[in-house]
């Protein structure tokens, strides 16, 4: 069996005893120290940003690319985002020369996996640039994009398993959540704090979900 091969099926069987040991409620909660993104707004603020929020349709990805969000700027050194985020999400993370992670511990907020390898995760922009790109920042300059897409001050990156990440790929909330429903909460607010600080608009059916989650925060 292939390294790549070795590696995909170890995390698979990983995520399945995750899933199994959070149906028996026996999953470990997150590290009390755990390192994490910055403090969303609280779910009241939530509430009053969301009702602030331009409700509209999706608009269309035509004419989308990764490449006009210009991502994982240097942000000192030889660090750029991704390499602050693994740093910042981890626990006696170690770097190399060229700011690499080569050991660390990480706790996936996501689905509740823990993870000592920077491969198996993923920085998840929390909302997508696809997402973005529809709800208005098509009509942003480069520079905009490129400071939605490296905004360490907001919550809009965080470090997560990497094949819960790719399964979200650009989904809203009324299309995907954390498999972990105790993170639902967060995950909202988050959701809304980016949302509402650049100024994007959602849907009936997002804000429709955000709601309902928000609600029983």
């Amino acid at each position: 069996m292939s390294g790549v091969y070795a590696r995909r099926f170890r995390r698979i069987a990983v995520l399945a005893a995750t899933s199994a040991l959070a149906a028996t409620g026996l999953l470990a909660t997150a590290p009390a120290a755990q390192a994490a993104p910055p403090t969303p707004i609280s779910a009241a603020t939530a509430r009053t940003y969301l009702g602030q929020l331009t409700v509209k349709a999706e608009g269309s990805s035509t004419g989308y690319s990764r490449d006009l969000f210009p991502h994982w700027s240097t942000q000192s050194g030889t660090c750029n985002t991704r390499e602050v985020v693994l740093k910042r999400d981890g626990q006696n993370v170690q770097q190399d020369s060229s700011c690499a992670a080569v050991s660390g511990t990480w706790y996936s907020e996501y689905d509740g996996a823990t993870w000592t390898v920077a491969g198996d995760l993923d920085i998840d922009h929390v909302v997508a640039l696809a997402e973005a790109w529809r709800s208005g920042a098509n009509s942003w300059t480069t520079s905009q994009r490129q400071a939605f897409a490296n905004d360490l001050t907001r919550p809009q990156l965080i470090a997560v398993t990497d094949n819960v990440n790719q399964a979200k790929s650009d989904l809203d909330p009324a299309e995907w959540m954390p498999p972990r429903t105790a993170y639902r909460c967060t995950y909202a607010r988050m959701w809304v704090h980016v949302k509402h600080h650049w100024n994007l608009s959602v849907d009936s059916a997002e804000k429709s979900t955000l709601q309902s989650v928000l609600n029983g925060c």
